[in-house]
């Protein structure tokens, strides 16, 4: 929620209008949310893009690819309209990820993402809600028709990502209530990844349903969603069969994952390797979530995994 409006907000204020807001309905998924299910190739798939990464290279505030964009009506079905971010010079099928923001905020407030990611090698759509206090359930939906709209478009032979959509590799991420509308996505549909920053969900959730590959991107000093009541219960409720992560951002605030900081590198280092490693099934990224170059970072309070993966 990185605007100024919701800087003025204490943790209190926004739980008086989350509570408001449970009155008031929600702007609804709408649309298609029934998602194909994930490429069953694990190894030798053939999805890699890009050169040997370094942990410069990962690290780095742009991928090797240069990007475009192309600008979603807010009068699309079932969510508020958006951004997409693509490689310009790949004309191949890539892994698609859909990134939705918190409670009030539009789309801007996770930007930072769309072009980091697509930079990588993957079709990314920065949505905007159908109404600004949407709770996670309903973002969760948005996300999937997102995500099916960019499956749509993939189709379209005039749109610009025509043929470029994998509608096998999808991925669904969002800050706050929509990091918890992407957990509720992944509990409820079989993703190849689910990266959630500072996610807020209250009241009852299947999260323990969970077999998407998740990394939890947390906040130390999140005053809105705590991570002893929300990222870290979340992380325990996955079962540990499935691929999964917490990273906490030493330190943060409630946006502290959503980029423009001094933690981009981190973050950068993080999320796109895990999207890497999920979605494009490239074995090369292993080395910054697991093993040797899997080395401390001051930038970070408090990281788990499952690895090897």
């Amino acid at each position: 929620m990185k605007n100024l409006t919701l800087k003025k907000f204490s943790a209190c204020a926004f739980s008086l209008l989350f509570s408001l807001s449970a009155y008031s309905g929600g702007g609804g998924g709408g649309g298609s949310t029934d998602l194909p299910p994930p490429s069953t190739c694990s190894v030798n798939c053939g999805f890699e893009i890009g050169p040997n990464p370094s942990l410069n290279f990962v690290r780095a505030s742009q991928g090797p690819l240069p990007v475009s964009t192309s600008n979603v009506s807010s009068s699309v079905d079932g969510f508020g309209g958006g951004t997409i971010y693509y490689p310009s010079n790949i004309s191949d099928e890539m892994a698609a990820i859909a990134i939705s923001p918190g409670f009030t905020a539009s789309q801007s407030s996770i930007a930072w993402w769309g072009p980091l990611l697509a930079s990588h090698g993957f079709v990314v759509i920065t949505i905007d809600t159908n109404g600004r206090f949407d709770q996670p359930t309903s973002r969760g939906r948005q996300l999937d028709s997102a995500l099916s709209y960019l499956i749509s478009e993939g189709d379209r032979s005039n749109s610009p990502v025509s043929g470029r959509i994998d509608e096998n590799r999808l991925a669904t991420m969002g800050h706050s209530m929509g990091g918890g509308g992407a957990l509720q996505s992944a509990a409820r549909n079989r993703l190849s990844a689910s990266v959630p920053l500072a996610p807020f969900n209250t009241g009852s959730n299947d999260f323990n349903q969970i077999n998407v590959p998740t990394m939890i991107m947390g906040c130390e000093d999140d005053g809105v969603a705590p991570v002893n009541s929300h990222a870290n219960p979340f992380y325990a409720l996955i079962p540990n069969s499935t691929d999964k992560a917490l990273l906490e951002i030493a330190n943060g605030p409630h946006n502290c994952a959503n980029g423009g900081s001094s933690n981009n590198a981190t973050l950068s280092t993080y999320g796109v390797s895990w999207m890497k490693r999920f979605l494009d099934k490239d074995r090369r990224y292993n080395q910054f979530l697991c093993g040797p170059n899997h080395v401390a970072d001051s930038r970070i309070s408090d990281f788990r995994d499952t690895c090897t993966f």
